[in-house]
């Protein structure tokens, strides 16, 4: 089942059981190396750490369609955990979301986001143990 680092409203048991079906969520992580940043939605910036939540479901297009993926809203990229595997993590347009964030390069978000991880290390880190298996759906 794939995993997803959250950090803004999917972090909310209750906002993830109204869009998914199964899911489940680990633990409490740390990203490394990207900080969160508000504007109309949460999205992350270069540099800093923010605390999260692992995110576990199938359901991966649901999950791109809240996220407005199709519009260019937000990009899904791969980043590395600490525990050999990766997550999915939501990186939104500082621009469209009245962010004060920017992503150095040119180019789409997209194209930004992926140079700034290849050229910079992000680490999802574990901080606490354990998982917290509440499953929806089931």
């Amino acid at each position: 089942m794939p995993s997803f680092f959250v950090y803004g409203t999917l972090t909310d048991a209750e906002r993830v059981d109204s869009l998914l079906d199964d899911w489940s969520y680990g633990p409490t992580v740390e990203l490394d190396g990207l900080h969160r940043v508000e504007g109309r939605y949460p999205t992350l910036a270069p540099g800093g750490s923010v605390h999260g939540r692992i995110l576990r479901t199938d359901d991966v297009a649901t999950l791109d369609e809240y996220e407005g993926v199709a519009s260019g809203l937000y990009v899904r990229v791969e980043v590395p955990r600490d525990d050999g595997g990766e997550a999915f993590v939501y990186v939104g347009d500082a621009d469209r979301l009245d962010a004060d964030a920017a992503w150095p390069g040119s180019g789409p978000l997209r194209t930004r986001v992926t140079q700034y991880l290849d050229a910079n290390r992000a680490i999802i880190k574990s901080i606490e143990s354990g998982d917290d298996r509440r499953q929806t759906g089931v």
